[in-house]
């Protein structure tokens, strides 16, 4: 794959941190060059012709790259403007085909209307996986192995590892038996699937809209760090970006960036990213 915004000439990387580089539209607003879906195994409610089922009416594959056939991620217009719609009707993947690290990304969220299986009594959930690596199915059984800015009501901005990623995070927690929140002040805690802290940390604070509004989400991601912004306010910085293969920490510093589609009608516009060489002091301290 080809990637970007890695390596700049010091000259090059001196100009863009006193004037800034341009954004660059990640979404044209008319398809998805530069995208690739990925559609997962769809919930034994959703009917697919033509796909197999078991006898107990459960579907065994994924519909795979390249194969929506129920439109899941879609091209709209919404508020006189264009969106990519992921309807959530089947947990579902809309990735970047390059690959992109050292980078601020932006984009705007709003929640639709429908809800379905097996999350139709819970709350609407999606979120902006990035650092993907390798195949899709390793994260959840769909998405590639990442990490995410999670899109859930009430918890924009949490951190969650996505397969076999781990990080680090100033965190605190009330009791023994609670969730670690993001806390500037507390002590780094490692995070990831089979470690004591579990795979994630809970924003702070809490900054997203209600329903049917749109919400601003930023990610600045520069060697191991990344910072989530929700709506104009940092809540959550991670660290120490990494995997582990074969024993041996290996720094997770890129990867495809991936847009969810998690059993909730959503939508996703103004699409940007711009490389940086380093996060700004204002959004670290």
């Amino acid at each position: 794959m080809k990637k970007g915004f890695y390596v700049f000439p010091l000259l090059a990387a001196m100009f863009l941190i006193s004037c800034g580089p341009e954004w660059e539209p990640l979404f044209n607003g008319r398809d998805f060059a530069g995208w690739e879906t990925y559609i997962g195994v769809p919930d034994p409610s959703v009917d697919v012709p033509g796909m197999e089922r078991s006898e107990e009416g459960a579907y065994a594959q994924p519909l795979g790259v390249g194969s929506d056939p129920l439109k899941v991620f879609t091209v709209v217009q919404v508020d006189g403007g264009p969106a990519v719609r992921a309807s959530g009707q089947i947990y579902g993947s809309l990735a970047t085909v390059r690959e992109y690290g050292n980078y601020h990304l932006r984009l705007e969220v709003k929640w639709g209307e429908r809800k379905w299986a097996p999350r139709e009594d819970k709350p609407r959930n999606a979120g902006v996986l990035y650092h993907g690596t390798g195949d899709f199915g390793k994260g959840l059984d769909v998405w590639k192995i990442s990490h995410e800015c999670q899109v859930m009501e009430t918890m924009f901005g949490d951190s969650y590892r996505m397969g076999e990623t781990f990080c680090d995070i100033t965190a605190s927690r009330a009791g023994e038996n609670e969730r670690y929140t993001f806390d500037r002040t507390a002590p780094a805690v490692s995070f990831g699937h089979n470690l004591p802290a579990g795979p994630v940390c809970s924003r702070n604070p809490m900054n997203e809209k209600p329903a049917g509004e749109w919400n601003a989400i930023e990610l600045l991601c520069c060697e191991g760090v990344s910072v989530h912004v929700v709506n104009g306010r940092v809540n959550m910085i991670n660290t120490n970006s990494h995997l582990v293969v074969d024993g041996r920490e290996v720094p997770l510093t890129g990867g495809v960036i991936q847009l969810q589609s998690e059993g909730a009608e959503i939508y996703y516009r103004n699409i940007e990213i711009r490389p940086i060489s380093r996060i700004p002091d204002e959004y670290l301290k």
